[in-house]
């Protein structure tokens, strides 16, 4: 039933916002239109019960135009929030749908992902509460865990569908990041902190593709992009800065980024589909590594 109700929430804000504005009257016949309705109408008084329930599961507003009786969804407070507000919706709305496909679940092939669900709420009760977490932490360049490691929690990021927790490394005064994947005895600690003014969640990833930041000054990063490749470029671009000059037979991205481990090994999955054409120092790093790579087949 709880899943039901979900699934009606989901639907009225995603139908509402594909129209913009729509009338309580057009949505009842779109209601009736759809599987979601089982063919009973979609009662005025139910919907005010739905919309309320919408407000306090999502933090979206239904707004009501007085002057032409059309519903819409307020604007979000900040690009942030209508973020994360957006990708609730779609995450419950794609879990509907597939709970909903069990019959031929043979037939939907899902990608092995690293769960956060263990983790991820303890750190969000730290966030909202400005506490302390400690937990040990495996790292991929070492043999044993790290121990009681105290961080003062940021903010979180997902990236690649694993999330990152970044904060203050207390014992070693230095913000670090945290796959939550790699955690063990996570605990919420009694002790508080004051989240920096300094510290923006915003900005601190800005310049950066990926999860690895540094303290480098951004460079212009061009690449020459083949026609193919350049498709994908647009559908999902490297980085907010991306930009593009078409030409016959290629494309011409530029950005302006810090040079990462994160962006090099991104640029590298590329192949010869892409050819980095400025700056000469992520030349010259690509060209190393790709030397150093074909030693291994020689």
């Amino acid at each position: 039933m709880a899943r039901d109700i979900i699934n009606r929430y989901v639907w009225l804000v995603d139908t509402i916002s594909r129209y913009g504005r729509i009338t309580l009257k057009e949505l009842g016949k779109a209601w009736l239109r759809s599987d979601i309705s089982e063919g009973k109408p979609l009662a005025r008084r139910t919907f005010f019960h739905y919309r309320d329930g919408i407000e306090e599961m999502f933090d979206i507003n239904i707004q009501c135009d007085k002057s032409t009786f059309e519903y819409y969804i307020e604007d979000a407070d900040g690009e942030n929030n209508a973020r994360l507000r957006s990708w609730l919706v779609d995450s419950v709305s794609m879990s509907g749908m597939l709970s909903n496909a069990h019959d031929i679940s043979n037939r939907i092939i899902l990608e092995n992902v690293p769960s956060a669900r263990g983790h991820l709420p303890i750190i969000i009760d730290a966030l909202k509460q400005n506490r302390r977490i400690s937990f040990s932490y495996k790292s991929y360049m070492r043999s044993q865990p790290t121990n009681g490691i105290v961080l003062e929690p940021y903010f979180v990021k997902i990236f690649r569908q694993l999330w990152y927790v970044i904060g203050l490394n207390v014992k070693e005064g230095v913000i670090k990041t945290y796959s939550l994947d790699r955690m063990s005895h996570l605990n919420l600690l009694t002790d508080t902190f004051e989240m920096p003014a300094t510290v923006n969640p915003s900005d601190f990833f800005k310049d950066c593709f990926g999860i690895i930041t540094n303290r480098n000054s951004p460079k212009r990063i061009v690449l020459r992009v083949e026609p193919t490749q350049a498709k994908y470029f647009r559908a999902l671009p490297l980085h907010s800065s991306q930009q593009e000059e078409v030409h016959d037979g290629y494309s011409i991205f530029s950005y302006k980024m810090r040079i990462t481990y994160d962006l090099k090994e991104e640029l590298m999955s590329h192949g010869a589909s892409i050819e980095v054409l400025e700056p000469a120092e992520l030349k010259t790093l690509i060209r190393t590594e790709l030397e150093q790579a074909l030693k291994n087949y020689q």
